[in-house]
């Protein structure tokens, strides 16, 4: 029936059409809200004008997930979302720590294509992995983080699974510090990555910050560091950035982070490495993971979560691991089947395309040093477009501040400097997007855009307080 032959006006009703519509109740629903009609859809009514009474009953169903509010947008990625809208010509996108070529474009490493194309030849399955993830993968990973003749390794005290990239393994070492280490305090550099503290809030495992930034000198805090680090309750876990500390750019020197190994051993800590940036940062896999090396190189304990995101583009296929390095090989076989045991509820197996990919790259010498070319030319890129940088803001900045601690900084992040203020005149006078706290990503910025984006810079930090 058509609705437009639906009357709204009601006649009194005979008792023979009145108990034919009580005996024929029908529901139309309509969305949430539901209108009940007492209609018999024989009645005489639907073809003439004299009818019977039709009820209208409007209700409304109340979600059962009324109570959860609108989450905030994610800090990071909503830059990139805002940059979409923009329509500026000259608009930047400096907020997503993601690799572009010169031409802003995402890069796909010619290795990865390579392997790929040898893999899908090969006509490998797509079975299910073990929950610890790819075993030539495993081997590979470990002996690319310590070096293969490590002691560590040789002497098999490294418990190694496959993760979800980065992300996935340092939620998986929280997992096994929050039911292992009931009350155990992560410290956590201030400031960090945006995602450290959801991992742990989200894992209920306490976390408090340590000095890291200065912002009087643009550099590291390592007296703040070292004394906050010396306070914390004995047998603390101390969360380190193996290389290119993310969001500043700030690495120790090689003689702090003896410094700093030194006041965990004293206060027999834990110490936990993110390494996001390994072959990345310098150009170099073995310098990259120096510091990692000097603390198992000591004797200590320690967790390090790896990711492949960066060095081999490799961000969608999420592929990293988590390493536990203990003082015996039986502690570690058992420590391995606890983070077995916590990875199978929460995804119960990693996937196989990139740990593949990582796996035959690592194994086969000439696609190794393929890898390692690109990632020095990655590495390069960035290296000229900080350079370029720091020229730019030297010759068109006139009054005398010194732009140095840009030179001082590595890998794919820069800390400006700039103020939160500072930072939205950046957005909303330059199209510049980035991170309120500062950052920029100089993987998103090609030579060409170096002095436009200096001009930004020198009025936002000059012109805006």
């Amino acid at each position: 029936m058509a609705s437009s032959v639906l009357p709204l006006a009601s006649a009194s009703p005979s008792s023979a059409s009145r108990s034919s519509l009580e005996n024929n109740k029908k529901k139309l629903n309509l969305g949430s809200n539901s209108l009940s009609f007492d209609l018999d859809k024989n009645h005489p009514f639907a073809k003439a004008k004299s009818f019977s009474r039709i009820s209208m009953v409007a209700s409304v169903n109340v979600s059962r997930f009324e109570g959860i509010t609108m989450a905030p947008p994610d800090p990071i990625l909503g830059v990139s979302e805002a940059f979409k809208a923009d329509t500026h010509g000259n608009k930047l996108n400096l907020g997503v720590g993601a690799y572009r070529t010169e031409e802003l474009q995402p890069y796909v490493l010619d290795v990865v294509k390579k392997v790929e194309s040898l893999m899908l030849e090969r006509g490998d399955n797509k079975e299910y992995l073990p929950i610890e993830g790819l075993a030539a993968f495993n081997k590979a990973t470990a002996e690319l983080l310590f070096g293969a003749n490590n002691p560590v390794i040789k002497q098999q005290r490294v418990a190694t699974i496959q993760g979800l990239s980065g992300t996935g393994s340092l939620r998986l070492a929280a997992a096994l510090i929050e039911r292992y280490f009931p009350g155990a305090k992560v410290l956590i550099s201030s400031p960090t990555w945006g995602n450290h503290k959801n991992i742990f809030n989200d894992a209920r495992v306490p976390w408090s910050e340590y000095r890291y930034y200065d912002p009087k000198t643009v550099g590291l805090d390592f007296e703040g560091m070292i004394s906050d680090i010396k306070a914390a309750p004995e047998g603390s876990f101390v969360l380190l950035h193996g290389c290119a500390h993310n969001p500043t750019g700030i690495d120790p020197t090689p003689e702090q982070w003896e410094k700093i190994a030194d006041v965990i051993q004293e206060k027999n800590h834990i110490p936990f490495f993110d390494v996001a940036y390994q072959g990345f940062a310098s150009g170099s896999l073995d310098a990259d993971a120096a510091s990692v090396r000097l603390f198992a190189a000591r004797g200590l304990e320690l967790l390090v979560a790896q990711s492949y995101s960066k060095n081999l583009g490799l961000y969608a296929e999420r592929i990293g691991a988590i390493n536990v390095v203990c003082t015996s090989a039986d502690a570690a076989t058992r420590v391995k089947s606890q983070l077995k045991r916590l990875a199978r509820p929460m995804y119960s197996n990693p996937p196989v395309h990139g740990a593949r990919i990582v796996a035959n790259i690592v194994g086969d010498p000439a696609l190794f040093n393929e890898w390692k070319a690109e990632m020095e030319m990655m590495a390069g890129r960035i290296k000229n477009v900080r350079q370029k940088l720091y020229d730019s803001l030297c010759v068109k900045d006139k009054s005398g501040k010194d732009w140095s601690f840009i030179l001082k900084q590595i890998g794919m992040f820069s800390f400006t400097g700039l103020s939160k203020v500072q930072s939205d005149n950046m957005t909303d006078k330059w199209h510049v997007y980035m991170t309120k706290d500062g950052r920029i990503s100089l993987a998103g910025l090609s030579l060409a855009k170096c002095e436009y984006l200096a001009d930004a810079i020198i009025d936002s930090f000059h012109n805006v307080r």
